[in-house]
């Protein structure tokens, strides 16, 4: 059934709802925080063969009953199998009036290995949860008697609808466009939605490239050879560009033909209304070598009705994100100036309307914000930043006044605000998944719970405990933030294998959130330690910008630092010790094998291990990683040997497992086959795990999600002393 048929259907109360792959009872008050409708999970409450999502031959041996999967839930640790009734909310949007709040929330389904969405709506008190549609995006109309959303047609193709907020809930198809939109927006008045879609040709159309063929009619040929002429001509998740760009659309709300307002081979930015409906504010660089300055962005405004574009700032650096204030005087932005560190935090600027008096905020701060919230006085901006592992919300005011709005170990990030001060944001920790919570914005410690989603799969489940770890660098002193995950039935008298697990970027942050992978890794009895060694982001632009020139090299110091900390408190065996990570990671995994053979197995995932050939088979602007070095790679390759992990690949006497997706572009399958083969070529212990459907990760996909936690497991226990019993060793 086709979007606009299934609309009919539910507007008239019959027991289908539009878009769901399994039946579904009709519209119905349900209890705050259940979990998703019961049919629907009965339908994939029936047993599974995982043999069919685990087997991957001799090697790993990984054809077991399912039962073997949730036999660890038995003692009340957490069951790798109760993934697949995992859920996860996001995106939520408060209404104009501030009484509701509409967020996606995603399962899994079974049947299909993917993660299904539909839009949901609870009371700003957390009264009345209930399912509204099946889509995604979900965005109020300013006077709130609409939602729009993004959701499939008849033929696949994801489109704009809208959904009348009355009793009849009636569902109205708005465009059909031949591509997907994003970054739908309603204008002030209601009258027009902006989006961005990505157009052009398939293939360039110079005429040099035209050629004629002596193809016979009706012949058979092979398709035509994929023409290149590009710089960025690929992008992980979405495969080759052609000569396809990203650009910026209107079409009316009540629909009819979308209108493109942009030209030109450029990929325009995140469009936003400004209040009197006649201009959008968006970030990007229009200028014929953009692509070569990938460093700057400017902010522009683009008419409406006519598409002239004018330009707002004129600085070297980025600036973006752009939110007018309520008023329309003055823009709150994101940026810095630019420098030649490697990385930098960015600030909260504010300037006036036509760009004059553009000022920092939040300099002194030296963290980067998240999205911008105009306060409804148009006095200040409401954000959230990361920073030492953790999130909360902060002020900035016009004037320069800056605190803090919340403080502690938690994850607290502002999604929505609605013109009378309620917000809308998630919230989590250590031991709690994020979920939405309900606020008003100046007074967030008055937040309440709007969803528990994952409350029936963590009842009775013993968690385990989570620690911070500080430890002090080998190489400098640099103080090195980390947490430890303790096993449920951790016994202080006795020791466990340990597991070490490094995050990608390299400016990336573990934090202090809930993490499904390590709880489980924790519920088989390992302890997992996660850290962020220097270059890591939400510590300032100094400690990130440590590594410049300089990756990998001494992060690994603060990554065996903080092993050596965890040892020193007695509870761990460490000779039964191993590593993992993935990008990054693998990165730093590849490297920490060349340079100690303290670990007992590694995998190192999606790595980079070449910095000789990697920039020129990364997706995106390839320049931005030759930044990465003082020369490139022609003029003199000596630093790229340096830091390249291949070149230490005589050193690794550890069992080294390489896992990668199949259509990664992002560090490409190429860079594990080297380091594969290099071992293999010397007959070192390895093997290669190679993810169909998986771009850059393997757990996309909810059986690759299984896949990479069994892999691992097998993997260490293949070459460790950790026995099937979970047990560790008694302590001398």
């Amino acid at each position: 059934m086709g979007a606009r048929a299934a609309a009919a259907v539910y507007a008239r109360g019959e027991a289908r709802p539009m878009f769901r792959k399994a039946p579904r009872p009709p519209h119905q008050e349900v209890p705050m925080d259940t979990r998703a409708p019961l049919s629907r999970r009965a339908l994939f409450r029936n047993p599974v063969p995982l043999i069919a999502l685990c087997a991957l031959g001799v090697l790993f041996s990984l054809a077991i009953p399912g039962s073997a999967l949730v036999a660890q839930g038995a003692n009340g640790a957490l069951a790798l199998e109760s993934w697949l009734d995992w859920e996860r909310v996001q995106d939520p949007r408060i209404s104009p009036d501030g009484g509701a709040v509409v967020y996606e929330r995603l399962w899994v389904d079974r049947m299909n290995d993917a993660w299904e969405s539909s839009i949901w709506i609870v009371n700003a008190d957390g009264s009345r949860p209930r399912h509204l549609v099946d889509g995604s995006s979900p965005r109020w109309s300013p006077d709130g008697s609409r939602l729009a959303f993004l959701a499939p047609d008849d033929e696949g193709t994801t489109q704009i609808f809208v959904r009348w907020m009355d009793a009849e809930g009636a569902v109205s198809q708005v465009t059909r466009l031949t591509d997907s939109p994003s970054n739908l927006a309603w204008s002030p008045d209601g009258t027009r939605f902006s989006f961005t879609m990505r157009v052009g040709a398939e293939q360039p159309t110079a005429r040099h490239w035209s050629i004629p063929l002596p193809k016979p009619e009706g012949a058979t040929w092979t398709p035509e050879p994929r023409i290149i002429e590009r710089l960025v001509y690929r992008q992980d998740r979405v495969g080759f560009l052609g000569d396809k760009y990203r650009h910026i659309f209107v079409v009316p709300a009540e629909g009819g033909t979308a209108r493109q307002l942009t030209l030109g081979d450029f990929d325009y930015g995140v469009p936003v209304w400004e209040p009197d409906g006649q201009s959008l504010l968006f970030s990007g660089l229009i200028a014929e070598d953009a692509v070569y300055r990938w460093q700057e962005t400017e902010i522009y405004r683009l008419d409406a009705a006519s598409g002239e574009l004018s330009q707002v700032t004129t600085r070297k650096g980025p600036d973006n994100r752009p939110v007018p204030s309520p008023d329309g005087r003055m823009i709150a932005y994101v940026g810095h100036d630019t420098t030649t560190f490697d990385y930098i935090e960015s600030a909260v600027y504010v300037m006036n309307a036509d760009g004059s008096n553009p000022r920092a905020l939040t300099a002194e701060m030296d963290r980067s914000p998240g999205a911008l919230h105009w306060a409804p006085d148009g006095g200040g901006v409401y954000f959230d930043a990361a920073a030492d592992g953790y999130r909360n919300l902060h002020y900035a005011s016009v004037d320069g006044e800056v605190r803090a709005m919340t403080e502690g170990p938690q994850m607290f990030g502002l999604n929505d605000v609605s013109g009378g001060g309620m917000a809308v944001g998630m919230w989590g920790d250590a031991h709690e998944p994020g979920d939405i919570h309900a606020f008003p914005v100046d007074r967030p410690d008055r937040r309440t719970r709007l969803t528990d989603v994952n409350a029936d799969v963590l009842a009775g489940v013993t968690l385990g405990e989570v620690e911070q770890v500080w430890s002090e660098s080998s190489h400098d002193g640099l103080p090195i933030h980390g947490w430890v995950i303790k096993p449920p039935d951790f016994d202080e008298s006795r020791q466990y294998p340990l597991i070490l697990v490094i995050h990608g970027g390299p400016h990336g942050m573990y934090n202090g959130g809930f993490n499904f992978s390590w709880q489980e890794h924790a519920a088989n009895g390992y302890v997992v330690l996660y850290t962020n060694p220097r270059g890591s982001s939400g510590y300032g632009t100094e400690f990130g910008n440590a590594i410049q020139y300089d990756y990998p090299n001494h992060d690994f110091d603060d990554l065996m630092s903080s092993v050596d900390e965890v040892i020193s408190r007695g509870y761990v065996d460490d000779g039964n010790m191993f590593v993992y990570g993935c990008s990054g990671g693998g990165v730093l995994t590849s490297w920490v094998v060349g340079h100690t053979d303290r670990f007992r197995a590694a995998s190192a995932n999606c790595p980079v291990v070449n910095w000789f050939n990697f920039p020129n088979e990364v997706d995106g602007n390839y320049l931005r990683w030759y930044a990465d070095f003082r020369e490139f790679p022609w003029v003199d390759p000596s630093e790229h040997i340096r830091r390249s992990p291949i070149s230490y690949v005589g050193n690794v006497t550890t069992p080294t497992m390489l896992m990668t997706g199949v259509r990664d572009l992002r560090t490409p399958m190429s860079q594990t086959e080297q380091f594969y083969q290099a071992l293999k070529a010397q007959n070192k212990p390895t093997a290669m795990v190679q993810f169909e459907g998986e771009w850059h990760g393997t757990s996309r996909l909810p059986s690759n999600f299984l896949r990479t936690q069994l892999i691992l497991r097998k993997w260490f226990e293949r070459w460790g002393t950790h026995d099937d019993e979970r047990t560790a060793a008694t302590m001398p």
